[in-house]
C-alpha cells in the first residue's frame, strides 16, 4: 500500500515540476506614442529587444501626441513617447508624468508637388513658405489631429501672422495621422508639413511629392524652429493609480540606454544615407 501511494504521488510531482519550469507570462506595457514612431518603422525594429529583455509585451497605441498624452491622463497608458514639447511640459506640470527624458530628435520639412507652384523652395524660413502657400491658395493638407506635427504646423502659421480657414477650400484639415496625410498630399498635389523620418520611410510611395523646404538632410535645414525633439514620460502612479510604473521606468531607462540609442542612430542609415532619428538621451 505504501508503494502504491508513492506511485500515485508521481503525477502530482510531475505537475508541480512542470509548473515550476513553465515560463512566466509576459508583463504588459501600454505605450501611447506618436504615429511617426510607428509609421517610420522604428518601433518594429527596437521594441523586440525590450520585450525579450524584460519578458514583456508592448501594446502600442499610435496616435497624435496630444491624444497619446490624454491616454496617459486617463490611465490608459503606462508610458508615453511623444514630440510636442509644450504639451509635454504641461503634462508634467499637471503631475501626470513621473519624469521626462530626452530620447531623440529629427526635424520637420515642407513637402509638396515637384513643380512647386507656390515657390516654397526659395523661401528663407518656414513662415515665409507658409505665407507663399496661403497667397497662392494652393492645396495644403493639415493633420488637424492635435498631434505634435499639427501643433508645430499651427505655430508656423502663427509666426506667419496667418490663421488659415478650413472652409477656404485650399486648406484641408483631415484629422488623420502622418501617413494618411502624406498620402492625401500626394493624391491632391498638395503641400504639407511632415517629420522627415516618416516622409523618408514612405517616399517610395509618394511619387508626386518632394522635400521643398528643409533640405536633403537635417544639417541643411535652414530653419532651427523646425527641430523636432521626442521625449519619453512614464505616467505617475501617484496621479494615476494602477499604471505599470515599474515597467514604464524600465522602458524609459532602456530607451535612453547606450545600446538602444545606438540602434536609434543606426535606424535608416543604410537605406536612406541618414538616420531617421538622432539619439539625444539626456537628463529629465
Amino acid at each position: 500500500m505504501v508503494i502504491m501511494r508513492r506511485l500515485a504521488c508521481l503525477p502530482l510531482i510531475a505537475v508541480v515540476l512542470l509548473a515550476a519550469c513553465a515560463p512566466a507570462a509576459p508583463q504588459v506595457l501600454r505605450l501611447a506614442t506618436t504615429t511617426s514612431t510607428e509609421d517610420s518603422g522604428l518601433l518594429a525594429v527596437v521594441l523586440p529587444a525590450f520585450e525579450s529583455k524584460y519578458n514583456a509585451r508592448v501594446d502600442v497605441v499610435a496616435v497624435g501626441s496630444g491624444q497619446a498624452l490624454e491616454l496617459g491622463r486617463q490611465g490608459d497608458a503606462d508610458v508615453v513617447l511623444v514630440h510636442s514639447r509644450a504639451a509635454e511640459d504641461q503634462f508634467m506640470a499637471d503631475g501626470f508624468g513621473a519624469a521626462r527624458y530626452d530620447v531623440m530628435y529629427n526635424d520637420f520639412v515642407i513637402v509638396g508637388p515637384a513643380d512647386d507652384p507656390a515657390g516654397v523652395a526659395s523661401a528663407s524660413n518656414a513662415a515665409e513658405a507658409f505665407t507663399r502657400i496661403a497667397e497662392a491658395q494652393t492645396t495644403f493638407i493639415s493633420r488637424g489631429d492635435d498631434s505634435g506635427t499639427n501643433a508645430k504646423e499651427l505655430s508656423v502659421w502663427t509666426q506667419a501672422g496667418l490663421e488659415p480657414d478650413p472652409g477656404s477650400g485650399w486648406y484641408r484639415s483631415i484629422g488623420q495621422g502622418m501617413g494618411e496625410t502624406l498620402q492625401m498630399a500626394n493624391e491632391t498635389l498638395g503641400y504639407t508639413l511632415t517629420d522627415r523620418g516618416t516622409y523618408l520611410s514612405m517616399a517610395s510611395t509618394l511619387s508626386a511629392l518632394a522635400i521643398l523646404f528643409g533640405g536633403a538632410s537635417i544639417a541643411e535645414n535652414s530653419d532651427p524652429k523646425l527641430l523636432n525633439p521626442y521625449g519619453v514620460i512614464p505616467v505617475s502612479p501617484e496621479k494615476v493609480p494602477g499604471v505599470n510604473h515599474e515597467l514604464a521606468e524600465s522602458f524609459a531607462a532602456w530607451l535612453t540606454s547606450p545600446e538602444t540609442q545606438t540602434a536609434i542612430g543606426a535606424f535608416g542609415l543604410d537605406t536612406f544615407g541618414q538616420p531617421l532619428f538622432y539619439p539625444d538621451a539626456g537628463s529629465p
